[in-house]
C-alpha cells in the first residue's frame, strides 16, 4: 500500500496586492515501509528547498517591483526602457530573477534618465547567509573540500575560485574597519585610572609564531613566511584568537588592541604576556597596557638550553670540557630562579672553555662552530630579555603562568590544521592573511555576530519561529 503527499505553498499578502496563492511545490510517492524510505531522501529534500525558495523568492520579486513602477514623488508609473534579467545565488539554488529596467520619472530630472530598481535593491548578487556559510566553511577546510560539502548537502553548485574570492571580499571588509596603527595605545591620564570602574579580572596573552608554505621560491628560505599567533586568555569568558603574517601586515598593534577590547580591556586592568622575547612580539606587547607584565616563555628557554646540552655531548672528552653538561644545566638552574646575572656569567666562562679550541683541529669541527655560536647566541638572547625573566620557580609555585605551552595548540589549531599538515598548498603572503582574519573570527564564534552587523535582516531571519513538530 503506498501513499502519495503533495506539498503546497500558500502565499498570503497583507497589502492587498493579492489575497492568496497556492502552488505546488512538490509530490513524494512512498510504497512499503523501509529504512531507505523512510521520510524524504537528500536529494528530494534538496529538490524541495531548491522549489520553495524559487516560488519564495518570484513571489516577493512580484510585489516589490510592484511597488516600484511607480514614482514615490508624484505617483507617476514608470514607463518600461528593457526587460533583462540577474543572477542571484541563494543558500537554496541559483535563480535567475526578471530585472526590468524603467525611465526615470519627468518629476526626478536631477537623477539618471533610467534607473534598475531590482538590481540595485541586490548589489551583490549572493545572499548574505549564502556568503556566511562559503566563507566559514572555507575558512575551517580546504576549498575543495567546502565546494563538495556545500554541494552535496544544499542545492546549489559551487567552485573553489568563488569561495575563495568570496573569503577575500569578507576579510578585506574586516580589514577596512579596523582602525589606523598607533605605536601606543594607553589612553586617559593615569591619574585618573584607579578611579575607573573595577576591571574585569586579569588576562593571560601568548604570543607565539608559525611557519606557512610560500608560493613564491622553491628554496627553503624562500619557501616559508612566518605567522605571528595570539592567544588572550580571561579567567572569566570566552578565549579570544588573533593572527597576521609577518611582515606584511601593517597594523599588528592594531589588531592586537582590538581582540584584547572584546575581552573589555581597560587600563587599569592587569595583562600577562609571555612570548619567545623576538624583537617582533616585544614591539608588538608594548604599550597596550600600562598594567601589563612581560614574561619571556619558559619553554623557549629550556629548549634552547636543551638544544645546547645535546650538542656538547660529543665534546665531554676534551680537556676542561669535561663538566660542559654541568655548566649548562647549572645555567638553567639559575634562570629558572630569576639569576640572570650568574646565567650570564656562566655562559661568558662556557663560551671562554670553548674558544680555546676554537682554532684547533678537533672532530666534528662543524658541529663545535655551531655549539660557540649557539652559546654565543644565546647570551645575547639573555642580555635583550632580562627586563622579562622572573622568578619563573616562584612563579610556578604560586600557579601563575610562566609558558606558552598553551599557544602552542593555537598555532596548530589556527595554521597548521588549515594551512600546513595534510594541506599541500603553497600560498601567498596576503592569501593566508586574509584567510587568518576570517578563521579566527570563526574560531572565536565572532563571525556570525560580524555578518549580522554587516546585514541587520540576518538576526530578524534567524529568529524566525516555525512551528515545531511533535
Amino acid at each position: 500500500m503506498g501513499i502519495k503527499v503533495r506539498i503546497q505553498v500558500i502565499v498570503e499578502h497583507d497589502d492587498g496586492y493579492e489575497t492568496e496563492l497556492v502552488e505546488e511545490v512538490g509530490c513524494l510517492q512512498r510504497g512499503d515501509l523501509l529504512p531507505e524510505s523512510l521520510g524524504m531522501s537528500l536529494d528530494e529534500g534538496k529538490q524541495l528547498l531548491a522549489n520553495m525558495q524559487r516560488c519564495i523568492v518570484q513571489q516577493q520579486i512580484e510585489a516589490f517591483i510592484a511597488k516600484q513602477r511607480y514614482c514615490g514623488n508624484c505617483g507617476w508609473q514608470h514607463r518600461r526602457k528593457e526587460h533583462k534579467s540577474i543572477v542571484m545565488r541563494t543558500v537554496f539554488g541559483k535563480l535567475q530573477l526578471e530585472s526590468p529596467r524603467l525611465y526615470t520619472c519627468v518629476c526626478q530630472q536631477n537623477q539618471k534618465r533610467s534607473f534598475s530598481p531590482l538590481a540595485d535593491r541586490l548589489p551583490e548578487r549572493t545572499t548574505p547567509e549564502l556568503k556566511y556559510l562559503q566563507t566559514k566553511w572555507a575558512s575551517l577546510m580546504s576549498y575543495g573540500l567546502t565546494t563538495d560539502i556545500l554541494e552535496e548537502v544544499l542545492p546549489i553548485q559551487a567552485n573553489t575560485k568563488t569561495i575563495r574570492r568570496q573569503v577575500h571580499q569578507v576579510a578585506e571588509k574586516m580589514e577596512a574597519e579596523l582602525g589606523a596603527e598607533q605605536p601606543s595605545f594607553v589612553e586617559g591620564i593615569f591619574m585618573i585610572w584607579d578611579q575607573l570602574p573595577e576591571p574585569d579580572p586579569p588576562l593571560t596573552v601568548g604570543i607565539d609564531g608559525g611557519f606557512v608554505h610560500a608560493r613564491e621560491g622553491d628554496n627553503r628560505k624562500a619557501g616559508w613566511f612566518e605567522v605571528i599567533v595570539d592567544k588572550s586568555i580571561p579567567e572569566i569568558g570566552d578565549t579570544k584568537r588573533f593572527a597576521f603574517v609577518n611582515k606584511f601586515d601593517e597594523k599588528p598593534k592594531r589588531r592586537l588592541y582590538e581582540t584584547l577590547k572584546t575581552q573589555g580591556l581597560a587600563m587599569h586592568q592587569e595583562i600577562t604576556f609571555l612570548s619567545d622575547g623576538g624583537d617582533t612580539v616585544r614591539n608588538l606587547q608594548a604599550q597596550i597596557s600600562p598594567y601589563a607584565e612581560h614574561i619571556l616563555d619558559w619553554f623557549h628557554v629550556t629548549m634552547r638550553i636543551t638544544m645546547m646540552r645535546q650538542m656538547a655531548q660529543k665534546f665531554l672528552t676534551l680537556p676542561g670540557l669535561a663538566n660542559l653538561d654541568l655548566k649548562l644545566e647549572s645555567v638553567k638552574w639559575y634562570l629558572w630562579h630569576g639569576n640572570v646575572f650568574r646565567a650570564q656569567q656562566h655562559l661568558r666562562w662556557i663560551y671562554m672553555d670553548l674558544e680555546v679550541f676554537e682554532e684547533e683541529d678537533i672532530p666534528h669541527k662543524k658541529q663545535f662552530r655551531r655549539l660557540c655560536r649557539a652559546v654565543d647566541e644565546f647570551e645575547t638572547y639573555i642580555t635583550l630579555n632580562e627586563p622579562f625573566i622572573p622568578n619563573y620557580g616562584e612563579r610556578h609555585s604560586y600557579g601563575e603562568p610562566i609558558s606558552t605551552a598553551f599557544v602552542e595548540s593555537t598555532v596548530n589549531e589556527v595554521i597548521s590544521r588549515r594551512m600546513v599538515k595534510k594541506q599541500q598548498m603553497r600560498w601567498t603572503q596576503k592569501g593566508a592573511h586574509l584567510l587568518l582574519q576570517v578563521r579566527t573570527r570563526a574560531l572565536n564564534d565572532d563571525l556570525k555576530d560580524t555578518f549580522c552587523r554587516w546585514y541587520p535582516g540576518m538576526v530578524a531571519t534567524s529568529t524566525s519561529e516555525l512551528p515545531l513538530a511533535v
